[in-house]
């Protein structure tokens, strides 16, 4: 009985998680990443759904039609779109629905221009640096939040 959906979002190159940097993002492949998200949801009764796309576009239409079908919260992962889309902060804070930003790596250990997150200013929190663990504590973050 899965009585909370959230949305997990995606940004660019993460597709590639596997074969990408696997010093940085780990070898877990992004459908291994979906999978195992699923099947974690289950275990706290949350219907976790993915979505991933290099478009900026796909994103905020993504982050649009998560709060036209109600929704109860997103995760979102906006890749490097996270350090200069004004466009995607514009949308969560355009919506009610709860989100977490979520990133593998810690970008506050990258380069300057890493350190900068635009949807952040958005969201009720931000989980970095603790690999693909990170959408598993937002995951039980908004379960308890929401």
């Amino acid at each position: 009985r899965l009585i909370m959906k959230i949305l997990v979002i995606n940004g660019p190159n993460l597709n590639l998680l596997g074969t990408r940097e696997p010093d940085i993002y780990g070898s877990l492949t992004y459908d291994g990443l979906c999978s195992d998200l699923v099947e974690f949801g289950k275990s706290l009764d949350v219907e976790i759904s993915t979505f991933q796309s290099n478009i900026e576009g796909e994103l905020i239409n993504a982050i649009h039609k998560a709060y036209f079908d109600k929704l109860d919260g997103i995760i979102i992962n906006p890749g490097a779109y996270t350090h200069y889309s004004i466009a995607i902060m514009d949308a969560l804070k355009s919506i009610t629905v709860p989100t977490v930003e979520v990133h593998i790596s810690n970008i506050h250990q990258r380069e300057e221009f890493r350190h900068i997150s635009y949807p952040a200013k958005a969201c009720v929190g931000q989980i970095c640096g603790l690999g693909t663990d990170g959408y598993k504590m937002a995951i039980r973050f908004l379960s308890k939040k929401i």
